[in-house]
């Protein structure tokens, strides 16, 4: 299948994002199938995008970035009302919601592609996310330190247009009903006061 071309968008556009008052966040945790299907649920988002970052490839392509030799992580970008959903909510829901204690790793999915990392945008985010991450190791949430990178945005290529709304569009095949789907519904017991209206 050929590759659609895709632009790097580093920085939100008050036209991308439809307000000025919105305000976007870039993480990666593994499969963004998953990672997409968990954000799309919380109230305040916008819109989350699929996509490639933190590599040096112009306009990778899927089958690429599965080399694990392009230096990209499968990410999900998030545009968000910060008035609803703070940085902090963001962050609560990305670390509870993978292992980011597994370099490169998570569960079957192997590679520096599935690398967990925060792709900073602001002074702001770096130090929200670095703050959050040595408070959560202080605290021993997880049985190991923390590996999640936090790192400037360089780039951010959306993922083919298949990949986009995967676990909506395609629930019934087996890797949403056997990974994404059980992933979905622990989020919705344990977030529930995030969740969008239904």
């Amino acid at each position: 299948m050929a590759a659609e071309p895709r632009s790097e968008s580093p920085q939100p556009t008050a036209a991308a994002a439809g307000s000025e008052k919105l305000e976007t966040a870039t993480f990666g945790s593994g499969c963004f199938w998953c990672t997409e299907a968990v954000f799309q649920q919380l109230r305040g988002v916008k819109t989350v995008v699929s996509g490639y970052s933190g590599g040096n490839v112009q306009n990778p392509t899927y089958e690429d970035v599965s080399t694990g030799r392009t230096g990209h992580a499968e990410v999900i970008q998030v545009t968000y009302d910060p008035a609803v959903l703070s940085f902090d909510e963001l962050l609560k829901v990305f670390w509870q919601t993978h292992d980011p204690t597994t370099p490169n790793q998570q569960g079957n999915d192997v590679g520096t592609q599935y690398r967990s990392a925060v792709f900073y945008r602001t002074d702001d985010q770096r130090r929200t996310a670095e703050q959050y991450k040595q408070q959560l190791d202080a605290a021993k949430t997880f049985p190991r330190p923390i590996v999640t990178e936090i790192t400037p945005l360089k780039n951010f290529y959306p993922a083919e247009k298949y990949h986009q709304n995967y676990f909506k569009l395609n629930s019934s095949q087996s890797y949403c009903q056997f990974v994404i789907r059980p992933k979905v519904e622990k989020f919705n017991k344990e977030f529930k006061k995030l969740l969008k209206e239904e």
